[in-house]
């Protein structure tokens, strides 16, 4: 098995938030990145990259960070025992784009990796990472396209990978109190190691490039759509979903809360604007209703 090299997987991750920012401005054709530089009293730091305000963009951070520390938190402790007593380095691009419009979909990326280290062992190691969807008025168009392009950059790394990932995503990305998915899913997959390290760093830069060949197309086809008020408030109500997902559920929020990371950049996740409505029901035929009926369960998007 290849040795993991951390600081090859951190000069990718600053070359992968760069060009994220950068293609994201283009797309915007307004909104800049606005960085801020963080560090860590435990050890370690991060660039946390926000757009606020933009012309498609309402808010959007594209997050870097690379964390260190004697000690594993409780979180990681608890679901891996072999992880106690050993040093760690976490480090990882994390996004999250908010539109404006509301026929823009929210989307999600992250990759990750964490090495576990103590002397006279062999280190502990693993990626983790994937891309999903999360639309207000979807196309199968676009739904297909964010799938399509999964599949692909999945497809040299065997079969059934694809498949598998996306399977992983449908079920980590669900809202067991709505009986929900949060989104149309993509790909999510954690504690890769098994193909090496080599292979493994492979897949992840093609999770990490792979992200804005899925968006931004979808981006560039829905970013001048009209809108009105009522589908801006419909919006606001589903991005509720989103808070309650990152809150409840989120494995990542957890660990940066527990890790001492930077609250403002593990919370940038969150939505600018949101609403909760009590007791709320799409009218019988609506666009609204298409979205429960249609796309907020799982189901095999390549077949349609």
């Amino acid at each position: 098995m290849s040795h993991p090299d951390i600081n090859s997987v951190i000069a990718y991750f600053h070359k992968l938030q760069d060009n994220i920012c950068q293609t994201l401005e283009l797309v915007d054709g307004k909104g800049n990145f606005i960085e801020d530089n963080w560090q860590r009293a435990e050890g370690g730091g991060g660039r946390t990259r926000v757009m606020r305000s933009g012309k498609v963009i309402e808010q959007g951070g594209v997050n870097f960070s690379h964390v260190f520390g004697d000690q594993m938190p409780a979180s990681a402790t608890a679901h891996r025992p072999e992880l106690a007593g050993r040093k760690f380095q976490a480090c990882g691009v994390s996004l999250v784009i908010h539109p404006h419009n509301p026929h823009v979909p929210t989307s999600h990326a992250n990759v990750r990796f964490f090495i576990a280290e103590k002397e006279g062992h062999e280190p502990i190691w693993w990626f983790g990472g994937g891309f999903d969807l999360t639309p207000f008025y979807p196309q199968f168009e676009d739904v297909l396209h964010w799938h399509r392009t999964a599949q692909k950059l999945c497809q040299p790394f065997g079969d059934t990978v694809y498949a598998d990932y996306k399977k992983w995503c449908d079920e980590y990305f669900y809202l067991k109190h709505r009986d929900e998915t949060r989104g149309v899913g993509g790909l999510f997959f954690d504690d890769l190691n098994q193909w090496g390290f080599d292979k493994s760093f492979e897949f992840v830069q093609a999770v990490g490039d792979g992200y804005l060949d899925a968006y931004v197309p979808i981006v560039e086809r829905r970013k001048e759509v009209s809108f009105t008020e009522a589908e801006r408030q419909f919006q606001l109500y589903r991005r509720g979903r989103y808070v309650e997902f990152n809150l409840v559920y989120d494995r990542g929020t957890l660990f940066g809360l527990q890790t001492g990371g930077r609250t403002e950049s593990i919370l940038m996740s969150m939505p600018p604007l949101a609403r909760w409505e009590y007791d709320y029901q799409p009218l019988p035929g609506s666009k609204e209703e298409l979205l429960y009926k249609e796309f907020l369960a799982p189901r095999d998007w390549l077949s349609l």
